[in-house]
């Protein structure tokens, strides 16, 4: 299926998996910068970005969707120098990650995909928490992770 003649959902998986593709990439970035201390959560947090990826190819495949390929590397936000900023790269990972599952809770035509959704802003949500527990960020919470 062409992906200019996705549906809602389709397209919000899409760009899921982009974010997914820019988690990984950016997770490169962190493990390279960051405190080793955390050197497992970094590996944790970088294997969960690929289960996901991977989960989510399989899925747009089943469905028919030709699957884009990651881009070759991705802009940062900001200049990450040390842990402190990687620990910062971190943390916006995990915000991006999870508004982009929202986005495909809300778009969800069937149940798979809207359970998929949930599960995948949940990890994002707990992942972000730990990492602004981290830098020391007071509430390390949102109320409703996710949304832009």
């Amino acid at each position: 299926m062409s992906n200019q003649s996705l549906g809602p959902e389709q397209r919000a998986l899409v760009d899921a998996l982009t974010a997914e593709y820019a988690a990984v990439f950016a997770y490169g970035v962190v493990a390279a910068f960051s405190n080793p201390a955390r050197t497992g959560q970094v590996a944790a947090d970088t294997a969960a970005h690929r289960a996901r990826r991977d989960a989510t190819i399989d899925t747009l495949t089943a469905a028919g969707v030709d699957v884009p390929q990651p881009e070759p590397g991705y802009a940062l936000p900001f200049p990450v120098t040390d842990p402190i900023s990687a620990a910062r790269l971190a943390a916006q990972v995990e915000t991006d990650t999870a508004t982009a599952w929202r986005s495909v809770i809300e778009r969800a035509q069937s149940d798979a995909v809207r359970d998929t959704g949930i599960v995948a802003l949940t990890e994002s949500a707990v992942r972000a928490a730990n990492w602004h527990v981290v830098l020391g960020d007071q509430p390390a919470t949102t109320a409703f992770p996710g949304q832009p």
